[in-house]
Parts: C-alpha cells; structure tokens; sequence
C-alpha cells in the first residue's frame, strides 16, 4: 500500500512540475513589460533598468526559470550575504528555517514558497490567494452539493421511470445543461432572478459571501450565494444525472438484483439498500474531481455576479496584465486539481485492492 501510495504522490509530483514549467514559459512570451505596467506614467529608462534587476527579468531566461522553481519549492538553495544576487535570502520574501549551510554564504532552507508579487498592488500573490481561495471554496463547494443531491436524485428517478417522458425529458436538459457556457447562463440567471423577479426572491444580481454594512460593519450575506452557486452547479448537475441514472441501469442488471428480486424484496427496498451503494462509486469520482474544476471553473461566474473570490481576482488580473497573480493561481488551482486525484486514487486502493495492481 505504501508504494502505491508513494507511486502516486510521485506522478502528483510530476504533473505539477510540468504544470509550473508550461505556466511559466507560456507567460514568459507574452507581449508586456513589467517593469513598464508598475511603473505606469512615472517609467523611465533608469527605473525601468532598476525594476528589470529587481525581478531578474534582464536574466537569461533559463536562469529565470531556475529561480521561479527555487521560488516555488519547499527545500532551495539560497544566499545569505549577497544582498545584490537574485539567489539572495531576502526576509521580506521569504518566511524559512535554515536546514544546513553547503558553503561561507550558501544555505540549504526550508520555506513556505514564494509565488511573487502583484504589479499592480504589490502585494505579496500568497496574501492575495489566502483572503480569496475561501470564498470561491464556498461557492464551489456549495454549488457541488446541490448538484450531487439533485443529480443523484433525478439520475434514480430517471432510471426507475426508463423510456418514459421523464426519462427523455432528463436526457434533454441534461445535454442543454452540459452545452450551455457559464457565462451565458449566469448572464441569464443574474437578469432573471436578480432583475425581473427580484421583488419576487429578493436576490441581488451582484454581491459577495460579505458585504459592508456602514452600521455594522462586514455583515454575511448567505443570499448572495444562491445565484452563482446555482449557475456554477448546472454542468456537473446535467453530468451527475446522465452519470447516476446509466450506471443505477447497469447495476440493476447485475446477478444479485435479480436474486434480491427472487427473494421477494420491494422494489424500493432493492433501490436503495442493494443497488445504490454500487451505482454511487462513479458518481462519486466525477463529485471530486468536478469539484477541483469548479474552483478553476469560477472566473466568470465570479465576475457575473461580483463575488470576491479568486476567480474574480484572476479576472481583474488578466484585464491588467497582471501575470504573476495569474500564474499563481494558475498553481493552486493545479495544487488543489492533483491532490485531490491523489486522495481519490488512494480511497480507491484502500476499498479495491484491485485497484493497486493495475
């Protein structure tokens, strides 16, 4: 079990490094100078010099990405007394415990990794990330469970009532749910029940999980989290339905239900004590990695509907050219996609020891 575990953390390991090496060449040839984007209007020839050695962007652009990945890395290699080398151990950078000093001014440490900072606000992209990551957390794991509790309702339904109108009727709406884009759904939802029906619901188009009572200061608001939620939940929605209600088919097709049947159990009692529980496992896979996609899924959802999250944050950064809280992003939304597969591949191993072979 140890190896299986240890060969999957290794391929985890492998699939970020190769995420980390494509964000970064990839965002290395895109038009736009740093240097020129913090600066604005005050960019002159000396200042712009001063920002290039500053972030190391005068660097061959092999020796860039040497330090991106020392940036990045839990255990790197710095130095301690050069206050002028871009390997410098800059405290303003880094947070870290020294592990063991390899010469007079190198060392060996280990640190909480360095994602950069924003152009535009200067602030550190990890800061960003931790006020942020938590509302789109919410929203995306708010949107996953009235998916997975609908769809898995409405799959059974469906494969119970096989072949008749309700049953085409799912099969339709779920191919609507899965080919209408986000965005556009979002704009329809936001207009419907946000504008036209709001003394109706009482929803607000835009809003955050906190608003800025002048009395009270930041007061939840639990109401603006229904809209996106609803909207970010209709793909995997349509995808659970069609999903539950094939493989509940599948099972109830099985030796054991028919011996179930045989025996002279209740229909219902086959649903949900027998079949159920096995027609779940792929359902169950598709929720956990669904739920990693919707976290990355939430850029414009979060713009629609002006949810603080880091999805809105990525937006209003893409529109500035502000690469490095993209990138960093970009890594956690990575991070978070590769382990949670992890842990989804070992669940799977401690349940089917099968599973450990392949």
């Amino acid at each position: 079990m140890l190896k299986f575990i240890a060969k999957k953390v290794f391929y985890g390991i492998v699939v970020l490094l190769g995420v980390i090496t494509t964000v970064f060449f990839l965002f290395n040839v895109l038009p736009g100078d740093p240097a020129s984007i913090m600066l604005g209007q005050r960019a002159n020839k000396e200042a712009v010099e001063a920002i290039h050695r500053d972030l190391g962007t005068n660097l061959p652009i092999m020796e860039q990405y040497a330090l991106y990945l020392n940036d990045l890395f839990v255990v790197s290699f710095h130095d301690f007394k050069d206050t002028e080398s871009h390997w410098y151990l800059n405290p303003q950078k880094y947070s870290w415990i020294p592990l063991f000093q390899v010469s007079e001014s190198k060392v060996i440490v280990l640190k909480i990794p360095f994602l950069r900072r924003s152009y535009i606000t200067k602030r550190p992209v990890s800061d960003i990330i931790i006020e942020t990551l938590p509302e789109t957390a919410v929203l995306a794991f708010t949107s996953i469970v009235i998916a997975s509790i609908i769809g898995v309702f409405l799959g059974i339904v469906a494969a119970v009532k096989r072949n008749t109108f309700y049953d085409k009727l799912s099969l339709v709406l779920s191919v609507l749910g899965m080919a209408a884009p986000s965005f556009f759904v979002g704009l329809i939802i936001a207009w419907l029940f946000g504008y036209v029906l709001t003394e109706y619901t009482g929803l607000s188009p835009t809003g955050s999980l906190y608003d800025i009572d002048v009395w009270n200061g930041e007061v939840l608001e639990l109401k603006n989290l229904i809209l996106p939620s609803i909207t970010l939940g209709i793909r995997p929605l349509a995808i659970v339905v069609q999903l539950m209600r094939s493989s509940l088919l599948d099972v109830m097709s099985q030796d054991y239900i028919r011996t179930a049947k045989a025996k002279g159990l209740s229909f219902y009692a086959i649903i949900l004590k027998h079949a159920l529980k096995n027609a779940l496992n792929p359902v169950v896979t598709a929720i956990s990695g669904w739920f990693a996609g919707l976290m990355a899924g939430a850029v414009f959802v979060e713009f629609i509907f002006s949810w603080k999250g880091i999805g809105y944050e990525v937006f209003e950064a893409l529109t500035k050219n502000d690469l490095p809280v993209v990138m960093g992003a970009t890594l956690i939304f990575a991070t978070i996609f590769v382990f949670i597969n992890i842990l989804v591949d070992i669940a799977y191993g401690i349940l089917d020891p099968r599973v450990r072979l392949k």
